[in-house]
């Protein structure tokens, strides 16, 4: 039994008004295509659905029943067709998003709070990793996009610029760089120092810096998270150096005093990353419509983080 929606639907209105003529009129249609899409659908569920004579139109039982079916499947229909609808017009759906830690927790607030009043109903999926995961979450498709470090290129990925931020000395209280305003990398080197895990990107950069500035850091400790880190520097037991966007991440264990790096000033690139030759969901494309926007905007960041520029 292959009875269509247009046949039930046709039929549906003929029910509810108990009228061709009134069914006609609400569908827009001649009452006789209505009369045969009825007799249609009554041939192809072998049962009369309706007694008809010059005045009215009454339904048999199984006229009842079809209709309560009828209703059901043709507002189900409908109801997806405005839900489908809203998803192609990008008011609905989920953005996915792998990024790093300190932009999940820092950068990415505010922006989301903003999207949410202006689509409430698409809702963000927030995945956040080291670098390589974040990067394959986009190649795998489990991410939409994803915002992180700049590592190797890769014909499969676009970058679009859009943060940077400098590093910074982290320092226990009273240590004797916190009485300077700036401290060298060389400095830095000279001190017991505490560092992220190899795997992190925070590292591949620091080891870089160390290796500018023509020095080697004493490697006292290293920690899988930014946290541990920070708890470590606060016990005394070393200094580090992380980006603006991590540090207020690591204080969480006491209090810790942040310098600016120097000699050489080294800032961490951030970009938002996407699968080449991918057509993203209408929503995604809003929601970086409107993190290039605060960009644009030159909306107020967190000291030592500022907004990367790019040809628009």
């Amino acid at each position: 039994m292959e009875a269509n929606l247009r046949l039930l639907a046709a039929y549906a209105a003929v029910a509810r008004a108990a009228s061709f003529t009134a069914a006609a009129a609400e569908l827009h249609v001649s009452q006789s295509s209505l009369s045969r899409a009825v007799a249609e659908l009554e041939r192809l569920l072998g049962t009369q659905l309706l007694e008809r004579d010059t005045r009215n139109v009454q339904l048999t039982a199984a006229g009842a029943e079809t209709l309560r079916v009828a209703e059901q499947i043709v507002t189900a229909h409908r109801s997806g067709m405005k839900e489908l609808e809203r998803y192609l017009l990008g008011e609905s759906g989920v953005v996915a998003v792998a990024t790093l830690p300190s932009l999940a927790a820092v950068l990415l607030p505010q922006v989301i709070s903003e999207f949410r009043q202006r689509r409430p109903l698409v809702s963000l999926r927030i995945m956040d990793g080291l670098e390589q995961v974040v990067i394959g979450r986009v190649l795998s498709g489990d991410a939409d996009f994803a915002i992180s470090t700049v590592g190797a290129a890769s014909e499969q990925l676009d970058h679009r610029p859009l943060i940077k931020d400098r590093f910074h000395a982290v320092l226990p209280e009273h240590h004797p760089l916190t009485y300077r305003e700036q401290v060298t990398w060389e400095e830095l080197a000279r001190e017991p120092f505490l560092a992220v895990g190899p795997e992190s990107s925070v590292r591949r950069l620091t080891d870089a810096a160390f290796a500018q500035a023509g020095t080697t850091a004493t490697l006292a400790a290293e920690a899988g998270s930014v946290a541990t880190v920070g708890g470590l520097v606060t016990a005394g037991l070393g200094v580090s150096a992380m980006p603006a966007l991590v540090l207020p991440l690591m204080g969480a264990a006491g209090p810790l005093v942040y310098r600016p790096l120097t000699e050489p000033v080294v800032d961490r690139r951030l970009d938002v990353v996407v699968r080449a030759r991918r057509t993203l969901p209408l929503a995604t494309s809003a929601f970086l419509d409107l993190l290039d926007g605060f960009r644009r905007e030159q909306r107020t960041l967190p000291t030592g983080v500022t907004w990367n520029h790019r040809a628009d």
